[in-house]
């Protein structure tokens, strides 16, 4: 899912090529990110347009030869004199006026001879890993190199002609491994050699062979040295594609400001978004007098301060969060918590008195996100998660944002998987001190993933595991929601610690986190009696969470309903559609009522004689603290409900595990009215879990 849609888009026409461009935002100044080589398209800017856009108008277009815009047949037409027309095109189409240029590798040497040969285009120049005229090149780059012809190419031998014509997957595959040589980037890999493939080797090739002839204006040294408006260039060390030295020449002609990214590969702006986008912030402010906007003001307090980040992906985090936070003011009662949260847990928190941040509101969706990523009661988790790349440092930028400005002593932080990882990997970002809180450590490779995804799920895990142990300060309190035993038995991956050895040395155990433990709703009988359930009927509830992944199984379990029914008249159903289901789309039949919405579910499910939910954590654990009955059916290839929860409900002795393609509406059925029947034998619940993270957080304070 892309973080930002565009606000418009269109197509330039020049000299028969079509050019498409995107604009985002409509701020007072412009930033025109300019394409890189065509190898990758404009999507390569992710990591930027959606954060910069809430501060400018930012303009980005597919350079030809990819993406969307055309891919001329004649090697003329890749003249570098034509890519830098295309980019006074678009600039003129779009009225960027005199704009602020972002230019990633070829892209930066465009900026570079915008800035020189038309000043009054440009009011700034960012450049990263840029293409240059000066300084040292790689030798596979010669023309030597390129025009080779051989029987066998090895290695950077690929950087030919010939190879491109016969095996150009082979060699994007290669170029842009070494574009991202930054250990643990298999995600930028991935999706770099998925755009390369809206290009071919001859279209490359065209680039390479127009790129010879020189254009009828100066490129060389002195054309840098022209340049007059203020430079920042970002380069990696590691950059495989353009040698460090280039970009440090360039900055030294331009009087530049040169950022080196220690260890870097050839393209930061998409493997350390997080730092690059702070990096362009500060010379924003320092060098063009555009500092950050300042957030929404909250209300002030003269207490401490806590922003309390809650995962959107189902209800039951904000449920235990707000458990928490009720007895961390127990303990501070002058604690101000702010939330920076998503809906549906908004809704939750806005029905608790909670107070929301207003940057909230430019949050992308993870909900939404992992809707797109579902089909027929299938959730590939794991997947979905490293495909969410795009709006979580999104979203880590509004955070930083809120808690830079906002001046809180305290983040807690459950299941915040942005800021764990970019905070880990720049330390230099943390600005308060950091809660971390989860209910599971480590992925597991669904079997359907093979050998690749046991790979990937190794390497994330890997990453996670140097984050901490390098970086053991970042977090100032690690608290596992849940207590040694819930732990998993399996290992991290191949050569890595098993969970159960590494996760205790690294954390904090608070047991489980109940939002209101049952124990407290008071007799059974009177808590039904409030909710308005009969003495004579048997209520069944249905709840799937906050996402529309739940669809399919309640149209399934719905089919089952008439059958039960006949069987026990008395059965009352009710099903929680949650916020992104249409009640109307079910069909529902006579006798079961659809609600959305309700914020005291955990009351309900305590009150009621069956419960059907999928495999999520906190309602399982909720429904086995009630002692109420329940079938789970773990969503397919969701690593953790198969696992993680999994396990954790066998421990707790707590409710069926149903496998939903083997289901049918008899089987079902049979299932529902033997549940109602068999008294719950689950293993007693802690009630003290959110008053444990509670204590553990207040220290901090």
């Amino acid at each position: 899912m892309r973080a930002r849609i565009p606000d418009q888009e269109g197509f330039v026409r020049r000299d028969g090529v079509n050019l498409h461009y995107e604009i985002f935002g409509d701020g007072p100044q412009t930033m025109v990110f300019v394409p890189p080589w065509c190898i990758v398209h404009s999507r390569v800017y992710k990591a930027q347009l959606p954060y910069f856009s809430e501060r400018f108008r930012c303009i980005a277009y597919d350079g030809r030869g990819n993406g969307q815009s055309d891919r001329p047949e004649e090697t003329a037409a890749y003249s570098l004199a034509n890519y830098v027309e295309d980019a006074c095109a678009v600039m003129d189409a779009t009225d960027a006026g005199k704009a602020i240029l972002v230019g990633l590798s070829f892209g930066g040497l465009i900026a570079c001879i915008l800035a020189a040969q038309h000043p009054d285009r440009v009011r700034a120049a960012i450049l990263c890993g840029t293409v240059a005229t000066i300084g040292p090149d790689h030798p596979y780059r010669s023309p030597k190199n390129f025009l080779a012809e051989r029987e066998s190419f090895e290695g950077w031998e690929k950087f030919n002609r010939q190879y491109w014509q016969t095996n150009y997957p082979d060699f994007a595959d290669h170029f842009i491994r070494h574009i991202y040589s930054e250990p643990h980037s298999t995600r930028q890999i991935e999706e770099g050699v998925s755009w390369a493939g809206g290009t071919t080797g001859a279209v490359l090739t065209r680039t390479v062979e127009a790129g010879r002839a020189l254009p009828d204006f100066d490129i060389g040294e002195a054309m840098y040295r022209k340049i007059d408006c203020p430079v920042l260039v970002i380069h990696g060390y590691d950059d495989r594609i353009q040698p460090h030295a280039r970009g440090q020449a360039v900055a030294e002609r331009t009087g530049g400001e040169f950022i080196t990214i220690a260890g870097g590969g050839h393209n930061p702006l998409g493997r350390v978004p997080a730092k690059c986008n702070d990096l362009i912030v500060d010379f924003l402010d320092r060098r063009l007098g555009f500092p950050a906007p300042k957030p929404p003001a909250v209300r002030a307090g003269s207490g401490k301060k806590a922003l309390y980040l809650s995962s959107p992906i189902g209800l039951g985090h904000g449920r235990r969060d707000i458990a928490i936070a009720q007895e961390l003011r127990r303990l501070h009662p002058d604690l101000q918590i702010d939330w920076l949260a998503q809906d549906p847990v908004t809704r939750l928190l806005e029905a608790s008195g909670e107070t929301i941040h207003p940057l909230s509101t430019r949050l992308a969706s993870e909900s939404r996100h992992i809707e797109l990523e579902s089909g027929e009661h299938d959730l590939h988790c794991f997947q979905a998660i490293r495909r969410m790349d795009e709006v979580l440092i999104a979203n880590f930028m509004q955070f930083q944002d809120a808690v830079v400005q906002g001046g809180y002593d305290l983040v807690i932080a459950d299941e915040a998987w942005d800021v764990d990882h970019y905070w880990h990997e720049h330390p230099e970002l943390k600005k308060a001190k950091l809660a971390w809180l989860t209910d599971f450590v480590g992925y597991v490779p669904m079997p359907s993933g093979g050998a690749n995804e046991a790979f990937l799920t190794t390497d994330y895990n890997a990453e996670m595991i140097e984050h901490v142990e390098r970086h053991p300060a970042v977090r100032d309190r690690s608290i596992f929601i849940g207590n040694p035993d819930d732990i998993v038995p399996l290992g991290f991956g191949n050569d890595l610690p098993a969970m159960r050895d590494w996760v205790p040395r690294h954390f904090e155990f608070s047991g489980y986190v109940i939002g209101q433990h049952p124990s407290t709703f008071g007799p059974r009988a009177e808590l039904r009696r409030s909710l308005g359930y009969r003495t004579d009927e048997r209520v069944c509830i249905v709840a799937v969470g906050g996402s529309a992944v739940g669809a399919h199984l309640i149209k399934r379990i719905l089919q089952s309903y008439p059958m039960v029914r006949a069987r026990l008249p008395e059965l009352r159903m009710v099903v929680v559609a949650g916020p992104r289901i249409d009640p109307l789309s079910l069909d529902a039949p006579a006798g079961v009522t659809v609600r959305s919405f309700v914020p005291d579910l955990d009351r309900h499910l305590a009150a009621c004689d069956l419960a059907l939910v999928q495999g999520g954590l906190t309602t399982c654990m909720e429904l086995a603290a009630a002692g109420t009955p329940f079938l789970y059916f773990p969503l397919r290839n969701h690593f953790e409900q198969n696992f993680h929860v999994a396990h954790r409900l066998d421990r707790y002795r707590a409710g069926w595990r149903m496998d939903y393609a083997a289901m049918t509406p008899d089987s079902l059925a049979a299932a529902m009215v033997e549940a109602l029947a068999t008294p719950s034998a689950s293993r007693p619940v802690e009630a003290d879990g959110a008053a444990r993270a509670a204590r553990m957080i207040a220290e901090m304070l």
